[in-house]
C-alpha cells in the first residue's frame, strides 16, 4: 500500500505505547485514524493530540474482548471517514507467574484479548477488505512468539506465537487478493506494558528476551509500522539482525539452542556473532 494519504486505519490498544505512536505516525502520513481502547479519557487524549497537529482522528472506548467490539469499530470508521483500509490489532494483556501457578482462567483472559480478539477482527474486516479488493492487516505479536524464553508469561508468549502463525498463513491467502499482512514482533520498546502486568502465585523471575536487545522509543516502532504497511512487509522486527541470527541458530539445532537456556535459565545469552 504505497499511498497512505486519505486512507483510514483502525488501531486497537491506541491509548499508549506502540498503538498511540503508530496512530500519530499514520496521521502524520495523511491517514485518518480510529483510536480504540478501554479507557475513554486516554484514547480521547490521544485523538485530540492528533487533531491538534492537523490530523484526522476519532476515539472509540471499547474492550476488544466485547463480542461486538469490531463491528463497532467498523461502523465508527465508516461513519466518520467512509472507509477502512488498515486494521492494526495491537491490544494486549500480559500476566506473569511460575508456569504451574498460572490460573487457567488467566490463560482464557489473555487468549481472549491477545488472540481471539484478532480472530473476531478477521471475521469482520477480512470480508470487508476482500470486497473492496485492497487493505492491510497488522498483527502486533512479539519476540516472545519467536523463541521460548518467556516461561514466566506462558499465556502471553503462546498467544503471540499463535499470531505469528496466523499472520503468515493469512499472507499466503490474502496477498494474491490485494490485501497485505504485517506481523510485528517487537523486542523491548519504551511503553507502559509493564503497568498492565498481572502477577500470580509466589515470587517469580520476570524474563527478558536477551540483554543484547536495547530498548527503542515507541515513536521508532510506530514509524516502522507505517513503513511496513507501505512496503507490504510481512515480518517486522525492531531488532532485525540479532533476532534473525538467533532464529537461524534455533532452526539449525533446536536441541542445542534450548539446551543453552536449560543449562542456566537465569542467564540471557547472546546469539553467536553478536558482540558485547
Amino acid at each position: 500500500m504505497e499511498r497512505l494519504e486519505h486512507r483510514v486505519a483502525i488501531i486497537t490498544g491506541a491509548g499508549s505505547g506502540i498503538g498511540r505512536a503508530s496512530a500519530r505516525s499514520m496521521a502524520a502520513n495523511g491517514m485518518s485514524v480510529v483510536l480504540v481502547g478501554r479507557t475513554a479519557a486516554r484514547i480521547e487524549s490521544a485523538a485530540e493530540e492528533i487533531r491538534e497537529t492537523g490530523g484526522k482522528a476519532t476515539a472509540l472506548a471499547v474492550d476488544v474482548a466485547q463480542e461486538n467490539a469490531f463491528e463497532m469499530m467498523r461502523d465508527r470508521a465508516l461513519d466518520a471517514f467512509g472507509r477502512v483500509d488498515v486494521v492494526m490489532n495491537n491490544a494486549a494483556a500480559i500476566s506473569t507467574a511460575n508456569p504451574h501457578e498460572m490460573p487457567v482462567e488467566e490463560w482464557r483472559r489473555v487468549m481472549e484479548i491477545n488472540l481471539f480478539a484478532a480472530v473476531r477482527s478477521n471475521a469482520v474486516f477480512v470480508p470487508h477488505m476482500l470486497k473492496q479488493r485492497e487493505g492491510h492487516l497488522v498483527f502486533v505479536a512479539s519476540v516472545d512468539g519467536l523463541y521460548g524464553f518467556g516461561f514466566d508469561r506462558l499465556p502471553y508468549a503462546a498467544s503471540k506465537a499463535a499470531l505469528v502463525q496466523m499472520a503468515e498463513a493469512l499472507a499466503i491467502y490474502l496477498r494474491p487478493r490485494g490485501i497485505g499482512v504485517t506481523c510485528f514482533c517487537p523486542g523491548p520498546v519504551d511503553s507502559d506494558i509493564a503497568s498492565l502486568r498481572k502477577p500470580f502465585g509466589g515470587p517469580h523471575e520476570i524474563r527478558g528476551p536477551g540483554d543484547f536487545l536495547e530498548g527503542i522509543a515507541a515513536e521508532v516502532a510506530g514509524d516502522a509500522v507505517v513503513q511496513a504497511i507501505r512496503d507490504d512487509q510481512l515480518l517486522l522486527l525492531t531488532h532485525p539482525d540479532p533476532i534473525r541470527q538467533l532464529m537461524v541458530e534455533r532452526a539449525s539445532d533446536f536441541q542445542a539452542f534450548n539446551d543453552r537456556w536449560i543449562a542456566d535459565p537465569h542467564v540471557l545469552f547472546r546469539p553467536d556473532g553478536v558482540e558485547d
